[in-house]
């Protein structure tokens, strides 16, 4: 695939509005490992190559194992992550997949079984932005470097 445009270059303000939104992302008070596993499980739903190319490498420098990054996609099949990580990744694929899923009560409730109503806002803006973010590599093709 070839990349189409630089959407950093051709609008500024709309990128700085989406770093801005990702600065206010990162200081969050959710556990970072958490947030990383979200980021990854909606950039592999969503098919965006840069994405988790980015944030595999950022989870394992921040201390994530090998084996869980592998089965970040097969989470539902494995006993690596907590309660609270399934919550979230569950979460994250509802409304990463809204058309499809519509957000069912199911994983609302194990979500908010796990988190305060804050966190669970502060999740779901977490959730938000990566797809944001997906869809601009995706659809832009932005490629991860060599």
């Amino acid at each position: 695939m070839q990349p189409r445009i630089d959407f950093y270059t051709a609008s500024p303000d709309a990128l700085k509005a989406m770093i801005a939104l990702e600065t206010a992302v990162s200081k969050l008070p959710l556990e970072k490992s958490l947030i990383e596993l979200v980021k990854l499980r909606a950039s592999q739903i969503n098919g965006c190559a840069f994405c988790v190319d980015m944030h595999t490498a950022d989870a394992r420098k921040g201390g994530e194992t090998e084996r869980r990054l592998y089965a970040v996609s097969v989470w539902r099949e494995t006993p690596f992550f907590t309660p609270r990580e399934r919550a979230a990744l569950a979460w994250t694929e509802s409304l990463t997949l809204l058309s499809q899923t519509h957000a069912p009560d199911e994983d609302y409730d194990l979500a908010s079984a796990q988190f305060t109503p804050k966190e669970l806002v502060d999740l779901t803006v977490a959730i938000s932005t990566i797809n944001s973010w997906n869809r601009l590599a995706v659809g832009f093709r932005k490629m991860p470097q060599e």
